[in-house]
């Protein structure tokens, strides 16, 4: 039963991803590097567009996360594909939040990161704690978010991630997160891997000044 996965163990993962997708690992960039590096380029919105592309090409050669894997080792018995994985998908999602304004080292961001992780599910899990997405939601009101409704919004996204990763183990991971049956396979699915940063986009909407 040491396999076993359960929310507390998701929880886990996700805060192990979140710490190395801010502090970086040996020869990979950090997300607030990222981040910078894509907004001096190109701006703000092409460069969470170019990002999300290169992220995509990076992650479709299996060299590069099975390189990747050989760094990492995550707290609970995760196969490595898959923590790499987690952790390039973490990075993007901060990236996007970052490029937009947001603070990721607020508790309450970094809710909202895990939440993108979750896809199309984002918005119903958000919407039933009761903060609406795609209305200019504020960093502010972000930040005011009351402590219960963040544990409501944490409790959901581990319970939704616990049931997308199966029921047979932590090795279904790979059902989940994005690019792994192409790691296996030879292929890799970016279709999911752009539902994951659609979801972080209408999540962390941008914020400009409006008109006066």
């Amino acid at each position: 039963m040491a396999n076993q996965l359960t929310i507390s163990k998701v929880n886990e993962i996700l805060d192990w991803g979140y710490e190395k997708a801010l502090t970086g690992l040996p020869g990979m960039d950090t997300a607030y590097e990222l981040a910078e590096e894509y907004t001096k380029k190109y701006g703000v919105e092409q460069g969470i567009e170019k990002l999300v592309t290169t992220q995509l090409a990076k992650c479709g050669t299996s060299g590069f996360l099975t390189g990747l894997g050989g760094l990492i080792t995550l707290p609970v018995a995760v196969p490595a594909n898959i923590s790499s994985v987690l952790f390039i998908q973490m990075r993007m999602i901060a990236s996007i939040a970052i490029m937009r304004g947001y603070d990721v080292k607020d508790d309450q961001v970094r809710t909202f990161v895990y939440a993108s992780l979750t896809g199309k599910a984002a918005t119903d899990i958000l919407k039933q704690a009761g903060v609406q997405v795609g209305q200019k939601l504020a960093i502010g009101m972000i930040k005011k978010l009351p402590f219960e409704v963040i544990k409501k919004i944490n409790k959901a996204v581990g319970f939704r991630l616990m049931t997308k990763f199966g029921q047979k183990g932590v090795i279904n991971m790979g059902k989940m997160v994005p690019l792994v049956g192409g790691v296996i396979g030879g292929t890799y699915d970016a279709t999911t891997t752009k539902v994951i940063a659609n979801a972080a986009k209408d999540i962390f909407v941008e914020m400009t000044p409006q008109p006066t």
